[in-house]
């Protein structure tokens, strides 16, 4: 039986196709569509499209496995690229720049030619600036303000972090955050507003603000960074609890009354068991109560005494004592 067939010239070329075969065909058809949903149904290969949720959770496990602290391979690392560079170990001279200029010469040029500006006329130069920075902040000059190196800023952090088993999203509170030279580090690893700080120098609040947050590229961190003197933490928030609190060569300045008044506010705002309060240098605000009288009235505050902990540092020869305590009450 014909399907098509015609005595035109034109269609003498026709298709001709019986019945069971056009059955057999689209039995075969079947089959392969059958087969082929199968085997799609049963793959477990990764969606192609991965959804907003996906995204950000992914982003998320990356972060929360941030490293904190350098590694062997890190310090092996960089030491073959000095030599490969055909720098050495050794203690060297450094050679100046090209326009050698002390911290002093910088400040008298920022001053003489305000700003090193090469726009016309101090009005047409301040529009260009959003945040005007005073010149000792420029050239750093409180960067000299300690009695070690800047860089042993991110030394205290690393022992810190590791100490207290931090995450980005844990709390911090410095009690005297200063220059933020501890704090910046803290400040980029902590998620957004996670960071708090009570400071009662002006100066040093200064060099935070209008300086290290700015050029460090901090600023869309928002840490809270509040002027004060008075052990008073109410301001942050009366619902915060803190992962970690510590103070770096504050307490050994404060009168011991004054001390004593902030670990009582303190004790409240620490999570119990996990949260620690780190205190550098010495504990005599502690010490000078002698006898047990000191662990008596930790213990009537509700906090426990870890012991002392040392930390080196990874660019110069110092270490760091640090006293540890934890709230044992809920």
């Amino acid at each position: 039986m014909a399907f098509l067939s015609s005595s035109s010239p034109t269609m003498q070329k026709g298709i001709f196709v019986s019945v069971p075969v056009l059955v057999l065909s689209v039995s075969f058809a079947a089959a392969v569509i059958f087969l082929l949903t199968s085997s799609l149904s049963s793959c477990s290969c990764p969606s192609s499209v991965s959804s907003p949720n996906d995204v950000v959770g992914s982003v998320s496990d990356v972060r929360l496995e941030e490293r904190i602290s350098t590694t062997r391979e890190d310090i092996e690392w960089v030491r073959d690229l000095i030599r490969s560079n055909g720098l050495h170990m050794q203690k060297n001279e450094l050679r100046k720049g090209i326009n050698p200029r002390t911290r002093d010469q910088q400040l008298a040029d920022l001053i003489q030619y305000k700003g090193i500006s090469h726009y016309e006329g101090e009005e047409e130069a301040n529009n260009h600036t959003a945040l005007p920075c005073p010149g000792e902040l420029l050239v750093e000059q409180h960067h000299s303000n300690y009695g070690e190196p800047w860089a042993g800023g991110r030394d205290v952090f690393e022992f810190l972090a590791q100490s207290s088993n931090l995450k980005p999203n844990s709390r911090v509170l410095e009690i005297g955050c200063g220059t933020l030279r501890v704090g910046l580090h803290f400040i980029r690893y902590l998620n957004p507003t996670h960071f708090h700080c009570l400071e009662k120098d002006e100066l040093s609040l200064m060099a935070a603000l209008r300086y290290e947050l700015p050029s460090q590229g901090l600023l869309h961190k928002r840490p809270r960074i509040l002027r004060g003197d008075d052990m008073e933490f109410s301001k942050f928030g009366l619902d915060t609890s803190y992962d970690l609190i510590y103070a770096s060569a504050v307490f050994l300045h404060m009168p011991d009354k004054l001390v004593w008044t902030g670990l009582e506010r303190l004790v409240k705002k620490l999570k119990p068991y996990d949260g620690r309060i780190f205190v550098s240098h010495n504990v005599k605000f502690c010490s000078r109560l002698g006898g047990d009288e000191c662990a008596k009235k930790l213990a009537s505050l509700g906090l426990e005494y870890l012991g002392k902990q040392t930390h080196d540092s990874l660019l110069f020869n110092h270490y760091e004592i640090w006293f540890g305590f934890r709230r044992v009450k809920p």
